[in-house]
């Protein structure tokens, strides 16, 4: 939290900066109803603090200083609308606020409202350190100084990173008092990642079907979209790392749980494809463009990154080749069994001599009723 001379004047004014902070729903949260109580930012980890709903009437603008003028701002702090209850508590929440025209909206601000300013990038200041601005002097100075010369607060909001998910699910979890069993926690955490709003969505409905009684695995696989996803991750991961001892039984479980073998086939030809992609050690900016061509997310190829160092671009074909030659062969009929030639393409994937299922394209397609 900022802090400023006793002698500036005071708002309601937030500066948030980080990575998206507003896909953060139970961080700003948090950061929001504080603002509305007249509290301060409270530190501490957001992961354990209850939702707190606020009971006041709330009127809401949401503008994007990319293409607003820094009246607009001013007219939505100053206007009350037609049907606003009488104690509505006026918010402006300015979305990128790093393109405003003109800093001298935050001293302008209406004292009565909330402003609440969000940049993708860290704010830097432009004076000197242990030198203050003189108040109502705001034109030549930064977002930043701007905001801590009104006492505004200023905070920081990085999305949970791959290492803080699975304790961020635990600890919400308790909060619902949702037994989680540890494969079901892993599984959570892997079909979910780091959308903390879709976490509380799933908590909830894990928390209503459950009733008291703890959480298994299979019982994530079959309530939550997107698990069988991460549990052919974890085969994607053995396969890279050539491990058929793990690799195998990840199989015949996921066969067993009712998997189809072409689901399989297509989900692990999907994520060689995010591979192929994170093998490069892409930044941010460059895995938002990768994913848009494959229709994937940036967050997914990042979090491929750390599974993907070694492999190259041989590795990958290789792979497609093999996971082509498994496809052709289930819808030619040349495997004896769809489960049987999937089996052997991760054992060929792996490593295992002998399994190159490539051959099977070159043999004729046995005679049906032959």
């Amino acid at each position: 939290m900022a802090q400023a001379s006793s002698s500036a004047p005071t708002r309601m004014v937030f500066l948030l900066h980080g990575e998206d902070p507003f896909r953060l729903r139970l961080r700003v949260n948090e950061l929001v109803h504080a603002l509305l109580a007249g509290e301060g930012a409270k530190p501490g980890d957001l992961s354990s603090r209850r939702l707190r709903p606020f009971g006041g009437a709330l009127g809401l603008t949401r503008i994007d200083a990319r293409t607003a003028d820094p009246g607009e701002i001013l007219m939505a702090g100053q206007s009350q609308g037609l049907f606003a209850a009488p104690d509505e508590k006026r918010v402006v929440l300015v979305e990128h606020a790093e393109a405003l025209a003109r800093t001298d909206v935050v001293t302008r601000f209406p004292e009565d409202a909330v402003l609440v300013l969000s940049a993708p990038e860290p704010m830097k200041s432009q004076r000197s350190r242990g030198r203050r601005p003189k108040p109502g002097v705001a034109e030549d100075l930064a977002l930043l100084d701007v905001v801590e010369s009104v006492n505004g607060t200023v905070e920081r909001y990085d999305r949970l990173g791959p290492g803080d998910v699975t304790a961020w699910v635990k600890a919400r979890a308790a909060l619902a008092g949702v037994t989680l069993r540890p494969d079901a926690l892993e599984a959570l955490a892997s079909a979910i990642g780091p959308d903390t709003e879709r976490i509380e969505n799933e908590i909830g409905k894990l928390a209503a079907w459950a009733k008291g009684e703890p959480v298994t695995g299979p019982d994530v696989h079959g309530l939550v979209s997107g698990a069988i996803e991460s549990e052919v991750f974890d085969l994607t991961k053995a396969v890279v790392r050539r491990d058929v001892r793990t690799a195998a039984p990840l199989l015949e479980r996921l066969l067993a749980e009712g998997s189809a073998p072409q689901q399989i086939l297509a989900l692990l030809l999907w994520q060689f494809r995010v591979l192929l992609f994170a093998a490069s050690d892409p930044r941010p900016a460059e895995a938002e463009r990768q994913a848009r061509a494959i229709r994937s997310s940036s967050g997914a190829i990042m979090r491929y990154t750390q599974y993907a160092r070694g492999l190259g671009p041989k590795d990958i074909a290789r792979a497609y080749e093999s996971l082509y030659a498994c496809d052709i062969s289930i819808k030619t009929g040349r495997a004896e069994s769809d489960e049987a030639a999937l089996l052997l393409c991760v054992m060929d994937l792996c490593g295992v001599r002998g399994a190159d299922y490539r051959e099977f394209l070159l043999a004729e397609a046995p005679k049906k009723g032959g």
